[in-house]
């Protein structure tokens, strides 16, 4: 769940400040007249008391006025989401979910090396030590929207061990909560660092002599987490990086080191543990890829598993990984290297603000950053994006691959083996077709993974092209020792097309020799075979698109190239040190600086159109929202539809679209919910919250998409329960670096494996009527500056091939609903309110039809509801008043509004809601309590003035008798 963000309250409690001052000054009023009307004043006792009387009454009744148009102003979709029936998951669907998130991790859990057969234990050996004082708090999830919800029960690290018939040393368990029982807080508003690790000088040796009693066998647990709002630090030695060292004799690391490096406490501890076990095993439990350069000093470890963050069940898979119950048959979905510093992005994530963009600074007194100036982050890199770099470096000569790569992208270990024949390979119309026989030739009941890669040919200086492209991939079912499967490959041609940014400006498959090879990872090739390409295919005619786009596909990002060198493989990477150098001029190009736009220069009369006809609204026709359940977006009926809106009520629904969609009773649109969690449904809102299941990162090293699918239906069910109808995920920014802080939210470095396992997940929730945000719509991929108008560089075909493509295969193949925008911007243009992204290539290129919903508007000093719907970004994640409404009612903005609105509707009413008709419209429970305290309050009110005037009139009369 997230907490408070004080920067919240404060922005909520601006727009509260006129009802404050009102009852302020009511307040005031009233104390003024009791003061200034006293016996000196005025004599008459009846007049004072009644004056007294009355100024309170006004008083009393300005106030209550106040607090209602309070509760139906700023604060009514937050009324509206706080008192919300607390709807709870049905034991059913707790105990599948459970079921399903265990089965995940049971997938995702990777044997990265395996020497003599260490694991797994045998039959008969049960016991085992667990060092690192992670064993006791290891990492489930993530923070921010990937927190898990406290709700239902937690299955620990030593549970899941437990739970597999593992007995573990509870000494050494003991030790680790006595040092420290908490895990230190990486939250968005804090970040504590430290990784609490027991100097390997102060264990016991009695200790130690006992865990050799106990059992020979070793584990030793080490984790990482990151979150959102923060990435992971590359030096911890900085400042501004809080971290405690545990020893005074010595620093956990030193300066340059980074958090992906072992601290000199766990370094320790190794020593320890190689020195006195003789089966150790490394299991490192997390989400962002640990560096590996540490292996070849500890020749003791003789198994290392990865295990990425397990959710709230998932650690049982471990147990069971360990004792052979669970064959593993997990997959790295990133790279794993051995010198993060010698990767070509090391000098090109986190902060970097320009030095000549003070006329755009955010005034100094916004809640959430004050001053604030524009910033910027370089892809430099390019389309060499994780393996592709390190494949292609590595065939260019250009770095010593076994050196610089410890384990490769798609690698992963059996407890059996396999055998992978590749069947002949077909090549027409368009289409690359062959069966891959898998047979297990080992002695024990294990799945395995079929990777595919092509090898495209490349001309020196000419379109860039990676030397390894993961094209397909397959997982069989679970084979008995000396069985088969046989696996059909299929894709398109156009699946190996590169996109041309600089000639064509279009996807081109270049004429030439294409090596097709099944690999056991990105860089250990089976088998391999050639298709041949006659001639250059283009596909830059509407008859003839790529990848079935509805348009033409052509540049539309050419201002988000700027002035960066970009990586060239031309000359065997020969400008590798000049473009992969860090930044040394701040300061944005003036072409670009021409086209930045914020809040300060945004002015939505130089967008208008003075051919724009203002829209219809507020017609009689009498059609409903469920009448267009299941109709196409483009069915006549929704122009009537829309005519029925008032101006008003569009600018509702599209400004107060937090967690979910207004009411608009006129045409029976209820209230629906939109829940947050890339790996659960949490209501932030009622403190609900649903099973977590592992990670994204879990989802992409099970190589299995089939769960993937099982999880989005799950989801769904959970949604019904919850009565969710949106899901703010699943999240596919790309780990373009380890580092990044919500690299346990999203997938892998590869576009391709991101794509297909986001698109599974949307296609089962969509199923059962519940309709996902794919997230961070585009190039969110740091969490550095990333509220703090962050320009990304990038070109075209790096943003095409690698950032947008889980994006378009979610549309495509998952028939994506709903997006959520991104924060940055792409170039010198906010995301949100990029017409080329939003409309031109999400709507026009690959077909969605839907609403897009921006990331959480804060009224940060570039969201603009009115310049955001004017280029295609239809709903605002807010709950309270600001920028978020259409200020600007032109018929060019009303226009906006329309398509917006349709948008919204569009994608609402088809979610289960509507399925059986037109469902009831609640009344919100605050509604109903506030109109019964303003109806005690209207008869407080006219019972206190009947008594006031009957008061009034006994003393006139009382009075008159006595002058009498």
């Amino acid at each position: 769940m997230l907490g408070i963000n004080w920067s919240d309250v404060v922005n909520i409690l601006g727009t509260l400040t006129p009802y404050l001052v009102a009852i302020g000054v009511a307040l005031a009023v009233a104390i003024v007249v009791a003061f200034a009307v006293n016996r000196r004043t005025v004599a008459d006792t009846a007049v004072r008391k009644f004056t007294h009387a009355q100024t309170w009454i006004v008083a009393f009744v300005a106030i209550v006025v106040s607090v209602m148009m309070m509760a139906y102003g700023p604060l009514a979709t937050i009324l509206t989401n706080a008192t919300a029936e607390r709807r709870m998951l049905t034991d059913e669907t707790v105990a599948t979910a459970n079921e399903l998130g265990t089965e995940i991790e049971r997938e995702a859990v990777t044997l990265l090396k395996n020497d003599d057969g260490s694991l797994p234990y045998a039959e008969g050996d049960r016991n085992v030590n667990v060092f690192g004082w992670a064993s006791v708090n290891p990492v489930y999830g993530g923070t921010g929207s990937g927190s898990l919800s406290d709700t239902y029960p937690t299955v620990s690290l030593l549970d899941g061990l437990h739970n597999a018939g593992l007995a573990t040393n509870d000494e050494l368990s003991d030790l680790y909560t006595s040092y420290r029982a908490d895990r230190p807080v990486v939250g968005m508003r804090e970040q504590d660092w430290t990784l609490p690790e027991v100097p390997a000088a102060d264990y016991p040796s009695d200790l130690i002599a006992d865990a050799k009693n106990f059992s020979d066998n070793a584990v030793v647990v080490v984790s990482r987490t990151g979150g959102e709002h923060i990435d992971l630090p590359t030096d911890m030695t900085a400042d501004g990086v809080a971290y405690t060292d545990n020893s005074d004799d010595y620093a956990d690391y030193e300066q340059g080191q980074s958090i992906l490096e072992l601290s000199r406490s766990e370094r320790d501890l190794l020593d320890l543990v190689t020195a006195n076990f003789d089966n150790v095993t490394f299991i490192y439990n997390g989400a962002n890829a640990l560096q590996f350069d540490f292996l070849a000093d500890y020749p003791g470890i003789d198994s290392v598993l990865w295990v990425p963050p397990a959710g709230q069940n998932g650690f049982t898979a471990l147990g069971e990984v360990l004792t052979g119950e669970t064959n593993p048959s997990g997959r790295t979905a990133d790279t794993f290297v051995t010198d993060l510093k010698a990767s070509p992005w090391w000098n090109n994530i986190g902060s970097f603000t320009y030095d000549n963009m003070d006329e755009y600074a955010v005034p100094d007194d916004d809640p959430y950053m004050p001053g604030q100036t524009p910033t910027f982050v370089h892809y430099v890199e390019g389309i060499y994006v994780g393996y592709r770099f390190y494949e292609t470096a590595a065939e260019e000569g250009l770095i010593d691959y076994d050196e610089a790569v410890a384990y490769p992208f798609g690698h992963g270990l059996s407890y059996t083996t396999f055998s992978q024949t590749m069947g002949d390979v077909t090549y027409a119309d368009g289409k690359i077709t062959f069966d891959v026989t898998v047979t297990n030739t080992g002695d024990r009941a294990g799945k395995e993974v079929v990777e595919v890669y092509y090898n495209p040919p490349y001309t020196d200086g000419g379109i860039e092209k990676a030397s390894v492209n993961l094209v397909a991939f397959d997982k069989t079912d679970l084979l008995e020792p000396g069985t088969s499967q046989t696996l059909t490959v299929t894709f398109d041609d156009d699946d190996m097309a590169s996109y041309d940014d600089t000639d064509a400006k279009a996807y081109v498959l270049e004429a030439g020799d294409y090596g097709i090879s099944i690999r056991s990872d990105a860089h250990t090739v089976i088998d391999e075979k050639t298709v041949t390409v006659a001639d250059d295919i283009v596909w830059n005619t509407a008859d003839d698109t790529h990848d079935g786009d509805l348009t033409v596909a052509t540049n539309q990002f050419d201002q988000a190239r700027g002035d960066v060198t970009y990586l060239s493989r031309a000359g065997h990477f020969a400008n590798y040190d000049k473009a992969t150098a860090a930044p040394a001029d701040y300061a944005m190009g003036d072409a670009s600086k021409a086209l930045f736009v914020n809040n300060g220069n945004y002015d939505p009369t130089v967008y208008d159109d003075a051919s724009d006809e203002m829209p219809a609204t507020g017609a009689k026709n009498d059609v409903r929202l469920a009448d267009l359940y299941g109709a196409d977006w483009d069915d006549p009926r929704w122009d009537d539809l829309l005519d029925e809106l008032t101006v008003d009520e569009m600018d509702n629904l599209i400004a107060m679209g937090g967690y979910g969609t207004q009411a608009v009773r006129s045409i029976g649109k209820i209230a629906m919910s939109d829940l947050d969690g890339p790996a659960s449904l949490n209501n932030n809102f009622t403190v609900v919250g649903s099973i977590g299941f592992p990670s994204s990162s879990a989802f992409a090293a099970t190589w299995n998409t089939d769960l993937a699918e099982e999880f989005g239906s799950v989801i769904a069910d959970m949604a019904h329960d919850m009565d969710a109808s949106g899901w703010y995920a699943p999240s596919m920014n790309i780990h373009r670096s380890p580092f990044a802080g919500r690299n346990f939210e999203y997938f892998s470095e590869d576009g391709l494996l991101s794509g297909a396992m986001a698109s599974r997940e949307i296609a089962g929730a969509k199923a059962k009527g519940v309709y996902a945000f794919m997230k961070h719509f585009a190039l969110n991929d740091q969490e550095t500056n990333r509220w703090a108008m962050l320009t990304t560089w990038a070109t075209e075909q790096s943003i095409r091939e690698i950032y947008l493509k889980p994006f378009e295969m979610s549309v495509k193949d998952g028939g994506a609903q709903a997006v959520m925008s991104s924060y940055n911007y792409i170039g010198p243009t906010y995301a949100a309110a990029y017409s080329p992204l939003q409309n031109t290539v999400l709507r026009d290129e690959w077909g969605f039809r839907g609403m897009v919903l921006s990331d959480y508007f804060a009224g940060f000093g570039y969201q603009n509801g009115d310049q955001m719907i004017r280029n295609g970004n239809d709903v605002m994640l807010s709950t309270i008043d600001g920028t978020n409404h259409i200020a600007d009612r032109s018929a060019t903005s009303v226009k906006a509004m329309r398509e917006a609105v349709h948008n919204i509707l569009y994608t609402t009413v088809n979610s289960y809601h509507y399925a059986d008709g037109e469902p009831r419209i609640a009344t919100p429970l605050w509604q109903t309590i506030t109109w019964i305290v303003a109806g005690v309050a209207a008869a407080l009110a006219i019972g206190l003035e009947i008594l006031t005037i009957r008061r009034f009139a006994a003393r006139r009369k009382a009075s008159a008798a006595a002058l009498d």
